[in-house]
């Protein structure tokens, strides 16, 4: 299995609309929040609040998988259903053929912020 350095090389690996696409969340994924950390976790793009595992994300052939946590995908169940996006206990799935959803990506990170907010205290 091939290991990455860094979300750079990660994204070099794909077809060029994908790369843009894995840009794209990476870029709306730090505009949200300040001082996260980047690193590769699992073999995928991941990032750190506070020293602590934030999100995850990958590329793949059709789709796009963000990975919040188990509460991040229950707090949004009804809206994937709603726009048909795949979902397991720990993912959701975007495909590669439509633009991402940046407004449910924010609404899943300031969650995320929430969550790790009163996960400190």
């Amino acid at each position: 299995m091939r290991t990455f350095k860094n979300i750079d090389e990660y994204i070099l690996l794909f077809p060029i609309e994908v790369q843009e696409k894995l840009l794209e969340l990476r870029k709306a994924i730090h505009s949200q929040v300040q001082g996260l950390e980047e690193y590769i976790g699992y073999q995928m793009p991941a990032f750190r609040y506070r020293g602590k595992p934030f999100i995850y994300f990958a590329g793949y052939k059709k789709h796009i998988g963000v990975y919040p946590g188990a509460e991040g995908i229950l707090n949004f169940e009804k809206d994937f259903k709603e726009r048909k996006y795949k979902f397991s206990k720990g993912a959701v799935q975007f495909p590669i053929t439509e633009d991402l959803p940046l407004d449910l990506i924010s609404k899943m990170i300031q969650f995320k912020v929430r969550e790790a907010e009163q996960k400190k205290s």
